[in-house]
């Protein structure tokens, strides 16, 4: 796929209409009494929210990292999100970003898969959000799993990692969504973390990465199921991920919170709901709960975690766990009283530096920061126009793409993963090779 052609054609532009002008043309038909108040009704509540907000779009400075190759193909790799992100934003024009909602709003339109205007993304993939939360921290925490000592403290350093999976994210704002087959492949160290969007509808996304040196593997099945609930948007983030310390036995399963957005009364997103942590070889688990404020403000409450590790068979309780997420993190011996600071968000998640381009020739069509190079590039100079003709242009390839494999009745296959889905297990996702090869992006 030629990304970079695409995103240089001459795109008409497209009319500017009243949302709540329901007729009948050539070109639509009547609409049903309750489906055009349920558009009008959503289109209304978008359009008050944005007036209402002082209406962000992440600023990332001078962190982006462009790298063009000789076949003019480009790759453009932005800051990952950190401890920063959700206070690092300043306003466009709001008038603007109204306007460009509503000129991808048609009378009739299926508002679930309404594509949001530029405006409305930072410029990075969700996949390469996934990724991020593999590779970009501040200190090697995956490794700290692995040379513990003791089951006990390789299990309270897994529950650990996984909290550091957890990334501030702002209100109004989203990742692209990654398109069919796209792969995003970025190493740190000894570790090699590769993606692959496997399916698109409903969108699950693979992951795996390995540390040879370290003997870590780990293995995500991931697909998000948003649901609208008038006041608010609740994302869970179903599948699977298990982490393997080969060198030790163990097998560790665990599940991700919900992301919700919320409208009123103060519009915000939240990470919230129970994770569970468990390794059948070692007999431990943990149960945490990932908390928010539910109306008004409470600083204690705010993106706080409690929780405990206890022994499976007996549901005794070792250690008590409390604190925030985005703060400190402490676990509390109920044998001796003791509390230590397991967590530091500030160490963990501050300062991350941008991935950067080792091996140009290395970088695949189908990574994730070559596919929407010219969109981001776009939306961090502020281009809107171009952004939204380079994002337009990639989802036509898209559906084109599908149009094709439909009239040859082909289904798609990812490249690097093996996809399975049960009413009782959900997707599953498998890596059809042992390792991850060295990427030709790197962390530091």
């Amino acid at each position: 796929m030629n990304i970079e052609s695409k995103n240089n054609q001459n795109f008409p532009k497209r009319p500017i209409f009243d949302p709540f002008d329901f007729y009948l043309t050539p070109q639509t038909q009547w609409v049903s009494i309750s489906e055009m108040f349920a558009v009008r009704y959503i289109i209304t509540l978008e359009i008050y929210l944005i007036l209402l907000i002082d209406s962000i779009v992440p600023s990332f400075g001078n962190t982006m990292q462009v790298t063009k190759f000789d076949s003019g193909t480009k790759v453009v790799i932005t800051a990952p999100l950190s401890l920063e992100s959700d206070s690092e934003y300043r306003a466009p024009n709001i008038i603007q970003r109204v306007l460009s909602l509503l000129t991808n709003v048609r009378p009739g339109s299926d508002l679930t898969r309404l594509q949001l205007p530029p405006q409305f993304h930072i410029p990075k993939s969700q996949l390469q959000c996934y990724g991020e939360s593999v590779y970009c921290v501040g200190s090697d925490m995956l490794s700290k799993c692995a040379d513990e000592e003791t089951s006990l403290s390789r299990f309270v350093s897994v529950v650990v990692w996984s909290i550091s999976t957890v990334r501030p994210l702002a209100f109004g704002v989203a990742p692209y969504n990654p398109i069919l087959g796209e792969t995003h492949h970025v190493s740190r160290g000894p570790l090699n973390v590769l993606l692959e969007q496997v399916s698109n509808h409903p969108p699950v996304t693979a992951l795996q990465a390995t540390d040879e040196h370290d003997k870590i593997e780990l293995l995500c099945c991931q697909s998000p199921v948003p649901r609208f609930y008038g006041t608010h948007i609740e994302t869970e983030v179903a599948g699977k991920r298990q982490l393997k310390l080969l060198d030790k036995n163990e097998m560790y399963t665990m599940n991700s919170p919900k992301l919700v957005i919320r409208f009123l009364p103060v519009p915000r997103v939240d990470w919230l709901g129970n994770v569970n942590v468990r390794c059948h070889e070692s007999g431990l688990e943990a149960e945490l709960s990932y908390r928010g404020n539910s109306f008004l403000p409470r600083p204690s409450v705010h993106r706080s975690i409690k929780g405990k590790i206890f022994m499976s068979s007996t549901s005794q309780t070792i250690y008590e766990i409390d604190g925030h997420w985005d703060k400190t993190v402490t676990v509390k011996d109920v044998s001796t009283g003791k509390t230590t600071i397991v967590y530091d968000a500030k160490e963990a998640l501050s300062g991350l530096k941008t991935p950067f381009v080792k091996d140009p020739k290395g970088v695949l069509e189908s990574e994730s920061t070559v596919v929407w190079a010219e969109v981001s590039r776009s939306i961090l100079q502020k281009s809107w126009d171009n952004a939204r003709e380079a994002k337009t242009s990639i989802e036509e390839w898209q559906r084109e793409f599908g149009k094709e494999r439909k009239s040859k009745d082909v289904d798609f296959v990812p490249k690097y993963f093996t996809m399975s889905h049960t009413k009782e297990n959900g997707w599953d996702c498998l890596p059809i090779n042992k390792l991850v090869p060295k990427a030709p992006i790197l962390a530091d």
